[in-house]
């Protein structure tokens, strides 16, 4: 890592409203199966801006075989890159570890009415 990559205490503070800027973009891209954003869900496992406004996300989905994976993709990408500053968004994709559901905020849990020790699949198949 040069020294250049470094962020100063002036560069994080000064980077915090786009940080949140950029979490409010990804949580307008809801699951196609969950009516849940992907942020609350906890698909985003890494989200970092570096001094150029470039954003690195590392994220997952809530199964491998998710159909929808390239679209929810684009999704993110078009919104964090829709940000003013934001210039550039890498996207990563893992399945490292695998999602399980006490990755969900508790505004996820609200939303799908879990309570901490539901089952988020159990619940929702039982409802479609």
């Amino acid at each position: 890592m040069s020294e250049n990559s470094v962020l100063t205490a002036d560069d994080v503070k000064g980077l915090q409203p786009l940080y949140a800027a950029v979490i409010a973009a990804i949580k307008e891209v809801y699951d196609p199966e969950i009516p849940v954003n992907v942020y609350d869900l906890g698909l985003i496992y890494e989200l970092t801006i570096n001094k150029d406004h470039e954003v690195s996300i590392l994220m997952t989905f809530t199964a491998p075989n998710c159909p929808m994976a390239d679209q929810v993709i684009a999704e993110v990408q078009q919104g964090v890159e829709d940000v003013p500053g934001v210039t550039k968004c890498h996207i990563e994709l893992t399945f490292e570890p695998a999602w399980d559901r006490s990755m969900l905020s508790e505004e996820a849990r609200v939303e799908l009415g879990l309570e901490q020790d539901d089952d988020v699949y159990g619940k929702l198949d039982s409802e479609i």
